[in-house]
């Protein structure tokens, strides 16, 4: 079964799609947009081929040429999870971990973000947040332009620099 087609969570139910399996995908497996091969939990395997750049959301669907379709579901993997003893210590610690580009999950109550040992150890010096080992599904933000941060030398910057470039007239022009 070849899915080139992305319905985001919020659209797929209004287009009448009903998914027939599932893929139950990690955050890093969701930011690819090609797989060569692939099985759902059906065991049917499947290959995917989507706009590149593309981040696949929790329960968004994709769908073959002829409207047969698979949820995606996000897969447990292990996390770090901040707790923040007060809400002003949970900015700050979003703050320092913002000022690093890591890809952050924020949540009311709690940041969620990838194991690293260094970050962990700067998030305890901060004081005011505990952070927990956990695996719970991965959901971070992708930032205000829709795709993360990116460098000079990625395929998208040209794009995503004139959408910066288009937002600063319209507020500044």
């Amino acid at each position: 079964m070849l899915l080139t087609h992305y319905h985001p969570p919020e659209t797929a139910e209004a287009r009448g799609l009903r998914p027939s399996d599932c893929l139950l995908l990690r955050f890093d497996q969701r930011c690819r947009s090609r797989f060569t091969a692939i099985t759902t939990t059906r065991n049917v395997q499947v290959r995917i081929l989507l706009p590149r750049g593309l981040v696949i959301r929790n329960r968004a669907l994709l769908s073959t040429d002829n409207d047969e379709s698979v949820e995606v579901v996000a897969a447990d993997e292990p996390l770090f999870r901040v707790l923040g003893t007060h809400p002003h210590a949970l900015l700050r610690a979003a703050y320092h971990l913002g000022n690093r580009h890591v890809r952050l999950e924020l949540q009311p109550g709690y940041l969620q973000l990838e194991p690293d040992p260094v970050l962990r150890t700067m998030l305890e010096q901060l004081g005011g947040v505990e952070v927990h080992s956990v695996e719970a599904a991965f959901e971070p933000d992708v930032g205000a332009y829709g795709g993360g941060h990116h460098h000079g030398h990625d395929a998208t910057f040209d794009e995503d620099y004139a959408i910066a470039q288009a937002t600063f007239r319209h507020h500044h022009g």
